[in-house]
């Protein structure tokens, strides 16, 4: 053998292990857990949930060779750990659930404290009894709220009370306060909690399908289990979790739309070229149940704020727009035409008279009864019943549409000066929290051990959450316009549904806990990006480690976060002086 000439390669397996180069090594590897599975039956076990979000990167080949070690043995450990079928299923679903019953732990523990209406709960609890009672809103004697904690909960009046949000929110808390009792607070809670856990459980399994990961849906699931604002807004009776979780329902319902549209608008372009058709239009998807369930989801949300309209309307554009996208990915000449002629009316049609037909029935009681406010003002007013062509629409109709508009007028002429008001610019970096309660005690007063000591509920969301959130949108925004990813513009789609319609009502007395509806699109775009810098299991060892530990350390540092503003979400009694602590801007004061 002359001096230039290269060593016999040979068997890699019948080299030592101390002989093997990398690549040598890997191939062995490989070849030892194929024979494995191919003894045993089983196939051979995945390392940590592969996350495909990165966008494409050139990488120059003198860079990361064959020869560079990939994956941790974190990931090896992992891939071991899930190596059954009965182990994936149980992870599956185990993980989503685990954090949900976390959720469910920190909204339920003592919920029943403090035994007072707290903040809005003086409207909406008392409205939710009322119409349990009567079928409509009525009103309630001066000074009634210590009577109503008292146990005096009977004592409203039959007179219909004028209120400006629609029935179905109060209809939910009263199903809590007829199951527990009128007068126990755990039961005018009990609903407005439930709506907390729930979403919980549904932003883990959304971002788990957006993502194809059920570590990120676990991530999500508990980013939202542990925040402070959805704590606290899910522990106290006002309208805006129901909200947000039918909002969020039907955001999960337009992604199962769009892979279930996708996939049967291609089938059809398919078929039809491979039967020598040339579709110019393409077809019309008329039947879409997965839409008409998000209709119904949004028009839930309707039935409980007006803000529910925004994620209808912005979500029937998205539906008109990606089909348009699809269409034109297949090569269909008439791409734009076609989803403005063809597939939107269809689409239109399956979204939005459920939602209609869903938000009218929530009035029910209003109409279906004599007492409610504004009831009868055609027939107590000359001159306003409708006159030609609307003449035939029933008085119940018109009165309904007057009540609408003196409703709309009330909620955009709102401009009573509040303490706790937040301008909407301002939400996003959470300048001004709600404080909903509070209670300061010296010492031998209400248990008080300490010189002064304070009870509070501030709707403060987890700050390493909340400015990382924002931070993550930012970074989604930017994601966006450069590679057009239809999951980051999913993600962001909620975020314009959820977030800017309030900048139209900047002088409006409006408060930062209004954020709770947009907060899971908030959630999704951070665990969007945590999923990114954790990067891939066959990525280079150093890159993939690094990432991990860069995860690992911020998610350990949001639970000591929660756990430290644990008690000011939840009304625990603490020294005045810790309260302070708590206090990191002037303004949360």
């Amino acid at each position: 053998m002359s001096d230039n000439a290269q060593p016999e390669q040979g068997n890699p397996a019948e080299k030592p292990a101390s002989a093997l180069t990398r690549r040598e090594a890997r191939a062995v590897r490989d070849a030892a857990l194929g024979a494995t599975a191919e003894a045993t039956g089983v196939q051979a076990p995945p390392a940590m949930p592969v996350v495909t979000l990165t966008a494409p990167v050139a990488v120059a080949a003198d860079t990361d060779t064959d020869d560079t070690p990939r994956g941790t043995r974190l990931d090896a450990w992992w891939g071991r750990t899930l190596s059954t079928p009965t182990r994936l299923k149980l992870w599956y679903w185990g993980g989503p659930l685990a954090v949900t019953a976390i959720g469910a732990g920190l909204r339920m523990w003592d919920l029943g404290q403090p035994h007072s209406l707290v903040f809005d709960e003086t409207f909406y609890v008392k409205d939710a009894w009322s119409l349990f009672n009567n079928g409509y809103e009525t009103t309630w004697p001066a000074e009634t709220d210590p009577r109503f904690a008292a146990g005096e909960t009977n004592i409203f009046k039959t007179d219909g009370s004028y209120v400006v949000h629609p029935p179905l929110g109060k209809w939910l808390i009263a199903l809590g306060m007829a199951a527990f009792g009128a007068g126990n607070a755990f039961g005018w809670r009990f609903s407005v909690a439930i709506a907390g856990i729930l979403m919980v459980l549904l932003i883990a399994l959304i971002a788990r399908r957006l993502t194809g990961s059920t570590l990120l849906g676990v991530i999500a699931g508990g980013l939202l289990a542990i925040d402070g604002q959805a704590i606290a807004l899910s522990r106290v009776s006002l309208l805006d979790n129901f909200a947000a979780l039918f909002a969020l329902a039907g955001f999960g319902l337009m992604l199962i739309d769009r892979e279930w549209s996708r996939r049967r608008l291609d089938d059809l372009v398919t078929a039809r070229r491979a039967l020598g058709r040339s579709p110019s239009w393409g077809p019309t998807l008329w039947w879409r149940p997965w839409l008409v369930a998000a209709g119904l989801a949004f028009g839930l949300a309707c039935s409980v704020k007006w803000s529910g309209i925004y994620f209808l309307a912005a979500f029937g554009v998205y539906v008109v727009v990606m089909d348009a996208l699809d269409r034109k990915r297949l090569g269909l000449p008439f791409w734009i035409s076609a989803s403005i002629l063809k597939q939107a009316p269809a689409a239109l049609l399956a979204l939005v008279p459920i939602a209609f037909v869903t938000y009218l029935l929530s009035w029910t009681g209003w109409i279906l009864t004599a007492g409610g406010y504004g009831r009868h003002t055609i027939t107590a007013t000359n001159g306003l019943a409708w006159q030609g062509t609307f003449s035939w629409v029933p008085e119940w109709a018109q009165n309904l549409w007057l009540y609408h508009q003196s409703a709309y007028t009330f909620h955009t002429g709102l401009t009573v000066s509040h303490p706790y008001q937040a301008n909407p610019l301002t939400w996003l970096f959470m300048i001004r929290p709600t404080s909903m309660y509070y209670e300061g005690s010296k010492l031998g007063e209400n248990g008080c051990t300490f010189d002064s000591c304070s009870t509070a509920i501030t709707a403060l969301a987890n700050p390493l959450i909340w400015w990382a959130g924002t931070a993550a949108i930012a970074y989604l925004i930017y994601r966006f316009a450069r590679w057009r990813e239809w999951r980051v513009g999913f993600i962001l789609m909620g975020m314009v549904a959820g977030y800017l319609p309030w900048l139209m009502y900047m002088n409006r007395t409006v408060f930062q806990f209004y954020g709770i509806i947009y907060e899971p699109y908030m959630i999704l775009a951070l665990t969007f990006t945590i999923g990114i810098i954790l990067g891939k299991r066959t990525d280079a060892t150093w890159h993939r480690l690094s990432g991990i530990r860069v995860v690992a350390i911020y998610l350990i540092f949001v639970v000591l976060v929660s756990a430290f503003f644990f008690p000011i979400w939840t009304g625990m009694q603490i020294p005045y002086w810790f309260w302070q602590a708590h206090m990191w801007l002037p303004s949360w004061i």
